[in-house]
């Protein structure tokens, strides 16, 4: 099941972003400013990869998935619902970075403490996919619908980080160094 494989290493590249914003929140807490250049560009990223590929592939997922188990319906909506905040979320937290960048007065515990709320509703939210979503796919979904799922997506994960390679050779170096995440 290569899509599912897929789903599960973009899991896995998501929780390593997500360990690099946290190494930035640590050094928040800590009384320090961390690069803040690099935690927008860690922002950013997952914004574009939310919007360019995360959104789609939930949408084209709950409408297969929804006629091959009703059952799920429930749980499609409670995810779609959850990714709403979280983008919400982030996007309170790109803006805060703005004016940071700009020299504005943002109290730090401030955007400490929606970091960490940001981070741990992230991490809730992959959890939740990990062990409500994927047992579903895997159940109901066979070789042929997990090719049409993939078919039905936009470019993939590889290219996306191919991409941030690229355009973001520091936050790709933090990236690599960031510790293998655990998917269980």
């Amino acid at each position: 099941m290569p899509m599912l494989t897929q789903l599960r290493l973009d899991h896995a590249n998501m929780a390593r972003l997500l360990h690099v914003l946290q190494l930035k929140h640590k050094t928040l807490a800590a009384g320090e400013r961390p690069d803040f250049q690099l935690v927008r560009e860690v922002v950013d990223y997952i914004l574009d990869y939310m919007d360019d590929f995360t959104v789609p592939l939930e949408r084209i997922c709950s409408e297969q998935l929804s006629a091959k188990a009703p059952q799920s319906v429930e749980l499609s909506r409670r995810l779609a619902d959850d990714y709403k905040a979280l983008h919400e979320r982030l996007m309170r937290l790109s803006q805060d970075i703005d004016m940071i960048l700009m020299d504005a007065v943002i109290p730090m515990d401030r955007f400490a403490d929606d970091l960490k709320a940001y981070l741990d509703a992230h991490r809730a939210y992959l959890r939740e996919e990990r062990q409500s979503l994927f047992p579903l796919i895997h159940e109901h979904f066979d070789e042929a619908d997990l090719q049409r799922l993939a078919n039905a997506l936009p470019e993939g994960a590889s290219v996306k980080l191919e991409q941030l390679q690229e355009a973001y050779p520091q936050l790709y170096a933090e990236l690599n160094a960031a510790p293998e995440p655990v998917t269980t």
